[in-house]
């Protein structure tokens, strides 16, 4: 999906809003890179759809919150082998 960028902005974001994803999941759905979702949801977005900016952002910001805490869990389940 690198036609469009306006729909891709959108999409991504309907994309992370409907399953709470993180940047790194919708990259990887949509076969783009991280830096391009940060792109098209910060740069982008709010000039396309102000609204769903901010229900993006709040996800987003969930996720930047959390992502100490699921840093180690992914560490506890590197050294103990699960």
């Amino acid at each position: 999906m690198k036609g469009n960028i306006e729909e891709r902005a959108c999409a991504l974001a309907d994309y992370i809003i409907e399953n709470r994803a993180t940047v790194r999941a919708a990259a990887r759905k949509f076969g783009v890179s991280k830096s391009t979702v940060h792109k098209d949801l910060q740069d982008r977005l709010p000039g396309i759809n102000h609204a769903l900016y901010a229900q993006v952002k709040e996800v987003l910001d969930e996720n930047k919150a959390e992502r100490h805490i699921r840093g180690g869990i992914a560490t506890r389940r590197k050294y103990k082998g699960v």
